[in-house]
């Protein structure tokens, strides 16, 4: 096992990698902004590097800030968390370079899978369903308009190298897709230095299912269940859970198994996700593969009892799973709701400041993953996200009712601040969630509402 890890992230995912290192023994370096000097993790790690002013782009994306912070403080790995570097082969290269270990899938493996494009056509050859689409990137604007015409609408374009939910278009009419490519296009070149898109069918009321993989260097795969994401606003998540309620029967274990073949395929190690739309005739395909760990990952951990950073760890650093795909028993249900400090009666604006009250709940079954407190103050530098409050139950209805209960307990309040706290509970309260008919679409029918 590693000696000292260094964590290339912040917030809630930087103090939760952490907190696994030192129950393996494990030292750990936390990396920060200027404005991140007095964060949660940089109080809980045993050593701290700051490498840069607020901008994301000259720190937490500063690849040579973070390996040379990890030579400078003898960190043997960097564990990503999710967001950031988490998917960028190029840090894995330079790591390789210079004999440190990223915990993640290897560099040329993150590279087929991040190109989401690539992605598609190499899991449709494995044999993946796929949605109607175009099996490349387009790179102009007549020949893009063309294929369009031959899916059919609606449709969406895709960055090819997005993530996140973002770069993402939807087009409901042939009129409205040359604008939306160009801003796609433009979209995408901005966020992520690479504007190439590509298009495929877009499904108005579906199911977003993930699911969950852990792989070793010794050709033992597995999938922990499945997570359904559909709550969803612009394509960002806001409640997940697990298990994914009311599928047809048996569609669960075919996601998972057709997950791990895509993993065989190309040599997939690590902890990773592959999402799928499930239409309403209960057919499934693959959207994208993501080469990391999830916001969404403590659902699997509460229901499994199987911490995934951990295994990623273990895996990074050579090890065998310790387990097969028969000793994974998911038990009960769990529901992860996100705690993001936007005001959702002004279009989900973000409020940053400082937090004068701080207040997470507690009680059984219930873990808040959070780098709040009192006297923090939130930066709009980042990704407004606050806290996760997972919470398990005996079966889903128990699941909601705690995570309600919950909701309800939690204070956060300082100037200018809103977080979605009280817009979450009127989620769980939606008849199509509680009913389990909920889709991609029911976020968006409730706010029009």
């Amino acid at each position: 096992m590693f000696k000292k890890v260094l964590i290339a992230n912040r917030g809630e995912i930087a103090l939760r990698v952490a907190r696994t290192c030192r129950e393996l023994g494990i030292a750990t370096v936390a990396v920060h902004s200027t404005v991140d000097r007095d964060s949660a993790v940089v109080r809980f790690a045993d050593e701290a590097v700051q490498i840069g002013p607020a901008a994301a782009r000259r720190t937490y994306l500063n690849a040579g800030a973070i390996v040379e912070a990890a030579l400078q403080t003898g960190a043997d790995a960097i564990h990503p968390g999710y967001g950031f570097l988490s998917e960028d082969p190029d840090i894995a290269d330079i790591c390789a370079e210079h004999g440190i270990t990223f915990v993640g899938p290897g560099p040329e493996v993150m590279a087929q899978l991040g190109d989401k494009a690539t992605a598609r056509a190499l899991m449709a050859s494995a044999g993946l369903p796929v949605l109607p689409g175009s099996p490349r990137t387009l790179d102009s604007l007549d020949g893009a308009t063309e294929v369009a015409d031959r899916i059919g609408y609606p449709l969406i374009i895709k960055a090819a190298a997005g993530g996140g939910g973002r770069g993402m278009t939807v087009v409901r009419a042939r009129r409205d897709f040359r604008a939306a490519y160009r801003s796609t296009r433009a979209a995408a070149q901005a966020a992520f230095g690479d504007g190439r898109v590509y298009v495929e069918r877009y499904l108005e009321q579906a199911r977003h299912i993930e699911v969950q993989v852990l792989c070793d260097n010794h050709g033992n795969a597995i999938y922990l269940g499945e997570r359904d994401c559909s709550i969803q606003r612009r394509h960002q998540k806001l409640v997940e859970e697990t298990p994914a309620v009311a599928l047809p029967p048996g569609l669960a274990g075919q996601m998972g198994e057709a997950s791990v073949a895509g993993c065989r395929a190309v040599g997939f190690t690590g902890a990773g996700t592959f999402e799928f739309l499930v239409d309403g005739d209960g057919s499934f395909y693959l959207m994208e593969i993501n080469c990391r760990i999830q916001v969404e990952h403590p659902v699997t951990e509460m229901i499994t009892g199987i911490d995934i950073v951990r295994e990623q760890l273990r895996v990074a650093a050579g090890g065998r799973l310790p387990f097969t795909q028969a000793d994974v028993a998911p038990r009960g249900a769990a529901i992860e709701c996100r705690v993001i400090t936007e005001h959702p009666e002004r279009g989900f604006l973000p409020t940053p400041g400082l937090l004068t009250e701080f207040e997470p709940p507690g009680g059984p079954f219930v873990r808040v993953d959070t780098h709040g407190r009192a006297g923090y103050r939130v930066t709009p530098d980042y990704d407004s996200l606050l806290a996760k409050v997972v919470t398990w139950g005996a079966d889903r209805d128990e699941a909601i009712a705690r995570m309600d209960r919950a909701l309800g307990e939690f204070r956060v309040a300082g100037p200018g601040v809103h977080t979605t706290i009280d817009f979450l509970r009127r989620v769980l309260a939606n008849p199509e969630f509680r009913t389990g008919t909920h889709t991609t679409g029911t976020l968006d029918t409730m706010l029009a509402g």
